[in-house]
């Protein structure tokens, strides 16, 4: 049950994504000829109109194939003879559905569950925020110079600190601001904590959760950018990276833990995973990388300064050698989730 429940998100996730893709094209009159989840053989296809829609073997993945995509065509519906801001808007399209997915389910996790602003609900005693004079009540404002708005920043700015950095943190007590730096203390389980819990989740009206809602995708993006940062800093080994197999198992955990405390538990556990891995790749495919979102709105914007067009055999070309590489560091990735499971 476990891992259909992992497919079932991640096909949700990419199904949302391809469709951004997919929609665009047809409002911007291009060609869509093939729409995927998976990669892959193909298992079972079917054509409806000019697309043909297939589920392929491999559910990691998912692609809209468009006319003109990768090559040179006469045809006006071709992806490679529209404007280069209609283009723009394409491939922007599929990361800006991942985001409003986020958004649509922490809609539905905060209007249930509530909102976890950034209060601190207790201070364990002789913690290092206890000797930096924090106490239960006092909201906090900033984490060295960024807005926290959710406790659970505060826990991820933790989680992420594999230094155990001192983290300068502002506080509000009494309309009062105050300013202090904690250095964190490692626990028995390797990270490095202060030594505060959140309070209690608070129910939100309707304008309340709309607010908290974008402001846990904009943490979920905040969180991307700092392990990205951290990653090409050397704070994470490779252990701590993980790929398909090793999300499919945090799903499976995290499911196994929320299924003896009832089905809405289940459910907003799920989309709480959910929420991260959407946010995850609405940032990943917006990285300049080629073969990705954010690698071909690059040769669009390079293409709009030049007001001339990169030939599409050759944008073609390093955007297949992209897709090779992406694809290398999928199996090494998901090898070394494999040895973390099991070894």
């Amino acid at each position: 049950m476990r891992i259909i429940v992992a497919l079932i998100i991640f096909s949700v996730i990419i199904i949302i994504h391809e469709s951004g893709h997919f929609l665009a094209a047809k409002w911007n009159g291009v060609c869509v000829q093939e729409f995927t989840l998976g990669l892959g053989p193909t298992i079972i296809g079917f054509t409806k109109g000019e697309t043909k829609y297939c589920l392929k073997l491999l559910p990691f993945g998912g692609s809209c194939m468009m006319l003109g995509e990768d090559e040179a065509s006469d045809d006006e519906r071709a992806f490679n003879n529209k404007s280069v801001w209609q283009r723009m808007i394409i491939v922007l399209a599929g990361p800006f559905f991942n985001f409003i997915l986020a958004f649509v389910l922490s809609l539905f996790l905060i209007g249930y569950a509530g909102a976890d602003p950034a209060v601190i609900g207790e201070v364990e005693s002789g913690s290092p925020a206890e000797e930096a004079g924090l106490e239960a009540g006092d909201t906090v404002v900033q984490m060295n110079g960024s807005h926290v708005y959710n406790y659970r920043e505060i826990v991820y700015k933790m989680l992420l600190n594999k230094g155990g950095d001192s983290v300068d943190v502002i506080y509000e007590r009494d309309g009062e601001q105050k300013e202090v730096t904690i250095t964190p203390r490692q626990s028995e389980s390797g990270n490095y904590l202060i030594g505060v819990a959140g309070g209690e989740r608070v129910k939100q009206g309707i304008f309340g959760t709309i607010k908290y809602s974008v402001l846990e995708v904009r943490c979920q993006i905040k969180v991307v950018f700092w392990s990205l940062r951290y990653m090409v800093s050397g704070y994470f080994s490779p252990d701590d990276i993980a790929g398909p197999v090793g999300i499919v198992n945090m799903i499976g955990d995290t499911y196994e833990e929320a299924r003896s405390s009832g089905v809405m538990v289940v459910l907003m556990s799920m989309f709480n995973i959910s929420i991260m891995i959407s946010a995850n790749l609405g940032v990943m495919n917006l990285l300049p990388i080629p073969a990705l979102d954010g690698g071909r709105f690059f040769f669009f914007v390079i293409e709009a300064i030049r007001r001339k067009k990169i030939p599409a055999e050759k944008e073609g070309m390093i955007h297949f050698a992209g897709l090779m590489v992406l694809l290398a560091l999928m199996v090494l990735i998901m090898a070394n989730d494999i040895r973390n499971i099991f070894f």
